[in-house]
């Protein structure tokens, strides 16, 4: 059986970098609300990298499934993502411009909706789903009428809190992992941890067999 003070300092190692993606995501977070139009690029670029990355997968996987009902349409996926990729890699701002109208649209459509259901239906969230309607109404308006120049930082703001609420995540998990690892490890006492090493009962668990062998 593992030492369980090794596998405390195995946990607290794990935890602790964990906290630490967390800590850069923060940051990156950050960095990202100052420098929006930066946010942009950068996630356009990751977006177009991926869609390339994948087409080359799909690719190869259609490759080896050659001979089966699923090939040529692997084939055209494949290409359709390789294709997009280069797209929005060599054009990251018209593909964030694009991206934006398409935002906008869903946010205007999903406002409506919203509104309409929340007035017809009336049910125990009324009051929520109206104020969601009333919100990704205007969301969709403000960035509407200010297209195409919100495309500029609607995508990098959207990017930057997604990286800075994830890292927020990720460091509470660590560090607060860390923590309870800590609070286990302390209340074990150097005899506990040798006994549970060593597989030998403890004093409470052999007085109370002996307990129930006399009864």
């Amino acid at each position: 059986m593992a030492d369980p003070a090794t596998e405390g300092r195995r946990l607290r190692r794990s935890f602790g970098r964990l906290a630490v993606l967390g800590a850069l995501l923060v940051v990156a977070g950050l960095v990202g609300l100052v420098y929006t139009g930066l946010a942009t690029l950068t996630s356009m670029l990751l977006f177009g990298w991926l869609l390339l990355i994948g087409g080359f997968v799909g690719l190869l996987h259609a490759i080896d499934s050659r001979g089966t009902n699923y090939f040529w349409l692997g084939v055209v996926v494949a290409a359709l993502n390789i294709a997009a990729g280069v797209v929005v890699i060599r054009h990251p701002q018209g593909t964030a411009e694009a991206l934006t109208m398409f935002a906008a649209l869903l946010f205007l459509t999903g406002g409506v909706f919203r509104l309409v259901g929340s007035v017809v239906v009336r049910g125990p969230q009324f009051g929520w789903t109206l104020l969601q309607g009333v919100f990704g109404l205007l969301l969709g308006l403000l960035v509407l009428f200010d297209w195409p120049h919100s495309s500029l930082y609607v995508l990098g703001l959207f990017f930057s809190l997604a990286l800075l609420f994830d890292g927020l995540g990720l460091l509470a998990t660590g560090l607060g992992g860390r923590r309870v690892v800590s609070m286990v490890s302390e209340s074990m006492t150097p005899e506990q941890s040798e006994r549970r090493v060593t597989g030998e009962p403890s004093a409470s668990s052999s007085e109370e067999r002996h307990k129930w062998s006399k009864e």
